[in-house]
């Protein structure tokens, strides 16, 4: 066996997918960062449209350029790049991006003091295009051995709202945060690190990071949530009192109880158009959030709660609330089917009614005509052999003018009952032709 064979058969020319490599590297795109135990992040998710996701990518481009630095010519899921002492993410989601930066300066300033924006050229990240909907800080520091102490040093530090804290992985790291709006308009976190490692801590900042995004994107359901309910309540009412009406028989307008029921049933669907795509994204995205939260492994600080059980208690009933109203949509539209179905059926049973009615009166109409037929077919009788009579009548005469000698009157007495007999028999022969003619049809 040659050498060429062997490499042949190692590397087989076969047809693989075009996506291939693109789904392995999408196991590899997301890669958890590797963060020092003193550094300021700010993290930023934002909502974008198509236009905006090609303008924050320009804009990106901008930012190096402004620090003197080369800038990336393509665009991809996860851009990650250092800057000197300032370290950028960027993360393109299915409906927003994420932006991190890193501030890894050297600092002894307190905690929020400075952030990941804090190196950042001036009025850059103002003219970020977007919606943002997530935005927040994380101080990370040291651990120190006093508990206590180390309590009441980060408790300072976020104006005073009450906390939520845990020490997760085995106490290896304590966090602590509000999940409220500080007076710079952000969010706050700080983390201690005891034991782990930079990328036991990078991959610990990214959970939390995750957590908090995934949270308020889940909440984006809510207000909506909100805002349909009222409708539904009154369309709920009106479908009541439509299938009451229909379940007491009363005489009823089928046509505007129809008019009616199709415009229920088409705001219906108008609010599924709008609410599907938010109620799913609620969903999946408070399930990343419990799998986040799990993947904690969280130990209670004394006297705090922990995320696990904030989000139990202040996130799930806000996303249950978004699926009842979603599995309200549906059944309405299922009763709205139901309620169209049986008015249906009535209208069906109605026009039947109608139409048997009509067939009725038609057969009277027909045997009346029948009749009118058969009278009308004595006359006619009479009538024709009449004229014929009086045909013979003009024909005797110029035969006798003409020298012929015949008794007229006797020869017309004898005519009539023969004409009037062959025009019956002609008049009835036409009649059971037509009637074959039409059995044939």
């Amino acid at each position: 066996m040659t050498k060429d064979t062997i490499v042949s058969n190692q590397r087989p020319d076969l047809d693989f997918h075009p996506l291939r490599a693109d789904l392995y590297q999408e196991l590899h795109s997301r890669p958890f960062q590797v963060i020092p135990s003193t550094a300021r992040i700010t993290h930023i998710a934002v909502l974008i449209t198509p236009e905006q996701r090609q303008q924050q990518f320009e804009h990106l481009q901008k930012l190096h350029r402004l620090l003197g630095q080369p800038w990336p010519e393509e665009e991809v899921s996860c851009y990650e790049h250092d800057l000197g002492d300032l370290r950028i993410r960027r993360e393109v989601h299915m409906e927003f991006a994420t932006y991190t930066f890193i501030n890894l300066a050297e600092s002894k300033t307190a905690p929020f003091k400075e952030t990941g924006l804090s190196l950042l050229p001036q009025g850059w990240i103002e003219e970020l295009a977007g919606t943002v909907v997530a935005a927040f800080h994380v101080d990370v520091r040291r651990s120190s051995e006093d508990a206590r102490s180390e309590l009441a040093f980060m408790r300072k530090y976020f104006e005073d709202t009450r906390l939520v804290g845990s020490s997760p992985q085995g106490g290896a790291a304590r966090i602590l945060g509000s999940f409220q709006l500080h007076s710079d308009n952000f969010g706050r976190f700080m983390v201690l690190n005891r034991d782990m490692s930079n990328s036991q801590l990078g991959r610990l900042v990214q959970r939390l990071m995750e957590i908090e995004t995934y949270r308020l994107m889940s909440l984006l359901g809510l207000p909506l949530a909100r805002d349909i309910t009222p409708a539904l309540n009154d369309m709920d009412q009106q479908l009541a009192v439509i299938t009451q009406s229909l379940a007491d028989n009363e005489s009823l307008d089928e046509q505007e109880l129809l008019s009616r029921l199709t415009n229920i049933a088409a705001r219906i669907e108008a609010f599924r158009a709008h609410s599907t795509f938010r109620f799913s994204a609620t969903r999946a995205y408070h399930r990343l959030v419990l799998t986040r939260l799990e993947e904690l492994r969280e130990d209670e600080v004394s006297g705090h709660l922990t995320l696990t059980e904030f989000m139990t208690r202040r996130l799930t009933p806000a996303v249950k609330t978004c699926e009842a109203v979603g599995e309200r949509l549906e059944d309405l539209s299922r009763r709205i089917d139901r309620a169209s179905e049986m008015m249906r059926t009535r209208v069906d049973l109605a026009i039947q009614s109608q139409n048997q009615q009509l067939l009725s009166s038609m057969d009277r109409r027909s045997r009346i005509q029948l009749m009118m037929q058969h009278t009308v077919e004595g006359f006619s009788v009479v009538v024709i052999s009449y004229y014929l009579i009086g045909l013979l009548k003009m024909a005797l005469n110029a035969l006798r003018e003409s020298g012929m000698e015949f008794n007229t009157p006797l020869i017309l007495g004898v005519a009539i009952p023969i004409v009037m007999t062959a025009v019956f028999l002609g008049v009835r022969r036409i009649h059971y032709r037509f009637i074959r003619m039409a059995r044939k049809q």
